[in-house]
């Protein structure tokens, strides 16, 4: 699915008070499990699925009767299908997607899978889509994967393990990376009634044919949540409220809310709904680090708040950044940049220097079709004039994010 073609969005530098509530979508990493596991599970029902791109895609793609399926830039979809469509006897695919999707490799996940049994092949280049898929069952049940790899190639095979006859074990080697991923797909196999089991190198699933719960209701999305903290954290005493969020939520980017409390944005539950507020009078550190190896996914926004207040920042544990929509970290040093930071990086770390002088205004912030450098970016219009190019690529995981921005100014 191609997002909408919006083009620039010009945003005016805004001065005026900050506050407002708006509903934000639910999680897409809960809903694209979900819809995997309703495939496999039938009786499952959904409420307050995403209406990202990405889920709009998994839902196209799982109802699909074409043989080859296009999933677009959506990462999450092409690993989290390659393994249902493994475990699918009967079916023949080829699943591809974009220029930059056929650039994300996919070898470790399909070693794993072929391990198993899985019956895949590459149609183009070795370890990259489109793949081609051949459905048949898995009666092997042990698996061995790097633990430094992309969580989402552990999930994607956690997913069918309660389908396979044998069930699964995972072994990892050397360090587990985005655990919280992980805990988040087990969770939600625990919900279902299957029986895991996490302990050191080792994750154990169940078979399981019959299913003790079928209703769940999706947490709205955290990650979509940051550029509301971006937002509050460059005000003098903005607030805003957005919902509908967990206390005991499974996502890790949940985490945000002790990360901005560094820069002085407060979280306050209301029932399910977030109130967050800018301490006045709040003294900035000089200099904030954070280890993100479990939530990479609000390095953009976070570094694009420490800029805006003009805070040394710097990030680690953002390996995985390099294999996104697109080199997550080459593109925050070139848009920062662009505006007058000065940013340092290695392939797993970010350095935003202290800033001080005047942001560049008028500045063209290019968004490699990635939804995230569009969000992230946007709260600096509490700063200067800023322009977003292709502001349509918010549509991949929060399509209202222009309409909702545009409700906070007074």
């Amino acid at each position: 699915m191609a997002h909408k073609d919006i083009g620039t969005k010009y945003l005016k530098k805004y001065n005026g008070a900050v506050s407002g509530s708006f509903q934000i979508t639910g999680s897409k990493s809960e809903s694209n499990r979900l819809l995997i596991l309703q495939a496999l599970y039938p009786s499952i029902k959904i409420d307050n699925l995403s209406n990202s791109d990405d889920t709009q895609l998994m839902q196209k793609a799982l109802q699909s009767t074409e043989k080859e399926i296009h999933i677009g830039h959506a990462g999450t979809t092409m690993r989290f299908l390659t393994s249902y469509f493994a475990v699918k006897e009967g079916s023949e695919i080829i699943l591809t997607g974009s220029e930059r999707m056929q650039e994300r490799p996919i070898k470790i996940l399909v070693d794993a899978l072929r391990s198993l049994g899985a019956n895949i092949d590459y149609v183009k280049n070795e370890g990259y889509p489109p793949l081609k898929i051949t459905g048949t069952s898995l009666v092997a049940n042990k698996v061995v994967i790097d633990g430094s790899v992309s969580s989402q190639y552990i999930s994607s095979l956690l997913l069918i393990a309660p389908t396979l006859p044998n069930g699964l074990t995972i072994e990892f080697e050397g360090t587990i990376t985005s655990i919280p991923y992980i805990e988040m797909t087990l969770s939600l196999l625990n919900d279902l009634g299957v029986e895991t089991l996490f302990k050191g190198q080792f994750i154990e699933v169940k078979p399981t044919t019959e299913i003790k719960n079928n209703e769940f209701t999706v947490e709205s999305d955290w990650s979509s949540a940051s550029y509301s903290y971006g937002l509050v954290a460059l005000t003098k005493n903005g607030q805003l409220e957005i919902s509908s969020y967990k206390q005991n939520s499974l996502q890790g980017d949940s985490v945000l809310q002790d990360i901005y409390q560094q820069f002085g944005v407060t979280t306050t539950f209301n029932g399910h709904t977030l109130l967050l507020q800018k301490q006045a009078n709040f003294t900035m550190p000089k200099q904030v680090v954070f280890n993100l190896v479990k939530a990479p996914d609000i390095a953009q926004t976070i570094a694009v708040t420490a800029f805006g207040l003009g805070i040394e920042c710097h990030m680690t544990g953002l390996h995985t950044l390099k294999i996104k929509e697109t080199d997550r970290i080459i593109a925050l040093y070139n848009e920062l940049t662009k505006l007058g930071a000065t940013v340092t990086y290695t392939d797993e770390t970010l350095t935003v220097k202290a800033f001080n002088g005047i942001i560049k205004d008028h500045v063209h912030i290019a968004t490699y079709n990635d939804h995230r450098m569009a969000m992230a970016f946007a709260p600096l219009l509490l700063k200067t004039n800023i322009n977003i190019d292709d502001a349509g690529v918010v549509s991949k995981s929060y399509p209202s994010f222009w309409n909702d921005f545009e409700t906070f100014q007074d």
